[in-house]
């Protein structure tokens, strides 16, 4: 059964040692969310409260990217959301963890576990949250510029629509800037919805 299928993968992702991270990392951030979910979304790695919570987006960037969803009429509840990278990588400054990118063969290790829960869950959509998650799922460097609003088929079946990581959204220091980038982002979750209710249907 599927289900139990899941809670065998993520028992066994607990222990993952398939890259350096799980030394530095709390522990394991699984995907969560419906089995059955039409959109998987894929985001980059956990950051500090993520790996804290044991949970995907649950920190800043959770917090916009929840509000996008929302306003876009998509509830999260609805849809499976993981990441690409599944231990958080940082660097310690002080008290404070800072979020350090994953590099090509950390991405790579960790692609095994993405594929598992695509394979499972067979979401007719799977978005990748910015650069990291498309390169983990399209196994390439895209710019996300270039490829931005329009599907990619994905190896053994769905589609892959590319948009920016919601972090992003947090980093923009120019008010009016931070407003448009926010509503793009809207407006792709938007079609991105509307696509999986036309696939759905």
């Amino acid at each position: 059964n599927l289900r139990a299928s899941w809670e065998a993968l993520m028992k066994e992702a607990r222990g993952c040692t398939r890259c350096d991270l799980y030394k530095f990392g709390t522990q394991t951030v699984f995907g969560e969310g419906p089995l059955d979910a039409s959109i998987m979304f894929v985001g980059e790695q956990p950051g500090d409260q993520e790996d804290l919570a044991g949970r995907p987006f649950v920190g800043p960037a959770g917090q916009v990217f929840d509000e996008a969803l929302e306003k876009a009429g998509i509830a999260r509840s609805e849809v499976y959301v993981t990441i690409a990278v599944k231990h958080f990588k940082f660097e310690q400054r002080g008290k404070k963890r800072i979020h350090s990118k994953p590099n090509a063969g950390e991405i790579e290790a960790c692609r095994w576990w993405i594929e598992q829960e695509r394979t499972l869950i067979r979401p007719p959509i799977t978005v990748a949250l910015g650069a990291t998650a498309a390169r983990s799922l399209l196994d390439k460097v895209v710019t996300i510029s270039k490829v931005r609003g329009s599907p990619l088929p994905l190896d053994g079946g769905g589609e892959c629509w590319v948009t920016v990581h919601p972090s992003f959204l947090l980093r923009i220091p120019e008010p009016d800037r931070r407003v448009e980038e926010r509503q793009k982002f809207v407006d792709d979750l938007k079609r991105i919805g509307d696509r999986a209710a036309t696939l759905a249907a």
